[in-house]
């Protein structure tokens, strides 16, 4: 790949002209009123929280989305305010994570384990929304201040992790990871069986001091529950995407 120095226009921001960024990786990257003009993209991916994206002139976020509610029904009930659109689209969550970990089990060894273009594997995956689970939904709608399990994953800019409960030297086996999973979801299916629609409007009992996430405070419940499962249903697709092709 050849790239060359950016031309710095204003602090902060970057212009590229006359660049070959083909096999470019941006990760973790803001790319908040990026401007892409008279460029050639094709082949190419984009995974991330997009809205208001134009191209060549047409708004195509609204597209995007319709297609893949049409794809993936669950995800109108999982941002959803009512609570029995809560409880069957996190039991249709549910039910696709165990089809997916069985499908696991019965893969070459190692499978669960490997990594595909620098992505986290399926037990990082699971490992990660054990963290979500007790961030966004311990924390946040349930307002505990107990630490966090000490497996989960959280992503390299998660400040004080050890302080939190996270041990980053954790080397769990998939058993271990879908143990701990089916007590986090069986907790959080209890909830919602009986969770009501002024429960989920008020605002979120998040706990006084420091603590991931830094801004869940002023949300309401049903916000840090949207997170909850939006995680849970994108980190499926992920990862059934790096098994398809792990497969292959």
């Amino acid at each position: 790949m050849r790239v060359s120095v950016a031309r710095w226009i204003l602090p902060g921001m970057a212009r590229f002209e006359d660049q070959d960024l083909t096999d470019a990786e941006f990760r973790e990257c803001d790319l908040t009123r990026a401007r892409l003009i008279g460029v050639v993209m094709q082949d190419a991916v984009i995974d991330g929280l997009v809205s208001n994206l134009v191209v060549n002139g047409v708004e195509v976020t609204a597209y995007v989305e319709a297609e893949l509610d049409r794809r993936h029904p669950v995800r109108l009930l999982i941002r959803s305010a009512e609570p029995a659109d809560l409880r069957a689209g996190f039991r249709q969550l549910r039910a696709d994570w165990s089809a997916t970990v069985d499908r696991l089990r019965g893969m070459p060894a190692g499978s669960a384990y490997q990594r595909v273009g620098g992505e986290w594997s399926a037990v990082q995956t699971l490992r990660h929304l054990v963290m979500v689970h007790d961030s966004w939904f311990r924390r946040c709608c349930l307002g505990s201040t107990e630490p966090f399990t000490a497996i989960g994953l959280a992503p390299e800019y998660v400040p004080d992790q050890e302080e939190q409960g996270l041990d980053r030297a954790a080397a769990p086996t998939l058993d271990e990871v879908v143990a701990v999973r089916d007590v986090q979801g069986a907790e959080l299916e209890r909830w919602l069986s009986t969770v009501t629609a002024g429960q989920l409007s008020a605002p979120a009992p998040v706990p006084a001091g420091q603590g991931w996430p830094p801004y869940a405070r002023g949300k309401s419940v049903l916000e840090c529950l949207h997170v909850v499962l939006d995680e849970e249903w994108a980190h499926h697709g992920f990862c059934v995407r790096d098994l398809d092709f792990i497969g292959t």
